[in-house]
């Protein structure tokens, strides 16, 4: 598989650092892969799906959101509506480049973010989640005894997968006000939800309740035994080839291929 290093700039300016994975032969289609929270595009669930669906002819650029991983930026000044920015922000660097996403794959907190994308992008074709959650305020689940300190103080350091962050209070407030049900009603495109029943960090519910609100076309697949991260090499090829197949009626031919 091929694949290059690029940098593009984000919502607010801050470069973006992206990895483009490339199929060996003709792209059938580029997709944009939204990582889950406090991650990076190098997380496992990424890395191998993205190069599971590069064998499968989809191109699939996966990028750190703002101060996360290799981008520039603070993680504290962040929320859910500047991950959907610079979603979108890597849609119109694809379009730029090289081809604007048909497809859009979003993992946990990322899946959130797609869905609630996925409208700003326009040549989006379909959209597949892997263990997203229906609400993104489940993610203010992961503060926990730190949440009073976060409301009262403003902030407080919070230690998420092994790594200390600062969460603000405007986070809190920002996924407060989202209403991902609503955008998940309006969204009219063909979405596959993809999650594990035993998920032990976002229940299996969230699928259901995503699905309820989603129209037709849809579809839900089961991970079976796999964990919230996909950790197991072989789980995260399973999501690459299901996703590569389902989506195969919906993708066009791309203008540009690389």
């Amino acid at each position: 598989m091929a694949g290059a290093t690029v940098h593009f700039p984000g919502a607010d300016g801050q470069m973006l650092a992206a990895r483009l994975d490339l199929p060996d032969g003709p792209v059938r289609a580029y997709a944009l892969f939204a990582h889950c929270f406090s991650c990076s595009k190098d997380v496992l669930a990424a890395s191998r799906t993205a190069h599971g669906l590069s064998r499968h002819g989809i191109a699939v650029l996966r990028f750190d959101f703002t101060g996360l991983g290799a981008s520039e930026g603070e993680f504290a000044n962040t929320n859910f509506s500047s991950n959907i920015a610079d979603l979108v922000a890597a849609a119109d660097f694809l379009r730029a480049e090289y081809a604007a996403p048909q497809l859009l794959v979003g993992h946990s907190l990322g899946g959130a973010a797609v869905l609630a994308a996925a409208a700003a992008v326009p040549e989006t074709r379909a959209v597949a989640t892997i263990a997203a959650p229906s609400d993104p305020h489940h993610v203010t689940g992961l503060f926990g005894e730190h949440l009073d300190a976060i409301v009262e103080h403003g902030e407080a350091r919070v230690r998420l997968a092994g790594r200390e962050f600062t969460v603000r209070r405007q986070f809190l407030e920002d996924v407060a006000e989202h209403r991902l049900a609503d955008k998940i009603r309006a969204l009219r495109l063909p979405l596959l939800l993809m999650h594990a029943p035993l998920d032990a960090t976002v229940d299996i519910s969230n699928a259901m309740r995503i699905f309820e609100c989603a129209v037709h076309p849809k579809s839900f697949v089961s991970l079976d035994s796999a964990d919230h991260l996909l950790t197991r090499r072989e789980d995260a090829q399973y999501a690459a080839s299901v996703i590569a197949a389902w989506s195969a009626r919906y993708l066009d031919q791309p203008e540009h291929a690389a």
